[in-house]
């Protein structure tokens, strides 16, 4: 009995830190200035030429904003965001990423 409080404990945990991780994300998304070309909500872009950045998977636009800050990605607009990204960590660009699955 003991060993299934012990898991729903850290089952309730881990998701108000799923949570956290998600508030994050929508507030880095405003911080590193990604609402300045891609909206507000990441689906109304300041420019037709900009991507609806909202409702892919995390790990395609983690992907994405990894390979456009490694240059792997050098195509279209990724020029521009390459300097965005410069200042976007990893873990921010995951938090960034998980925020824009949900939307």
């Amino acid at each position: 009995m003991m060993k299934v409080k012990a898991i729903a404990v850290m089952a309730l945990l881990s998701l108000g830190v799923a949570g956290n991780a998600v508030a994050d994300g929508a507030a880095l998304f405003t911080a590193k200035a990604c609402m300045s070309c891609h909206g507000a909500d990441g689906k109304s872009p300041i420019m037709p030429m900009y991507p609806k950045v909202t409702g892919q998977s995390s790990d395609y636009t983690y992907n994405q904003m990894m390979d456009i800050k490694s240059g792997a990605r050098a195509n279209g607009q990724s020029m521009a965001m390459k300097g965005i990204m410069a200042g976007v960590s990893e873990a921010d660009a995951r938090a960034i990423a998980d925020w824009l699955a949900t939307q």
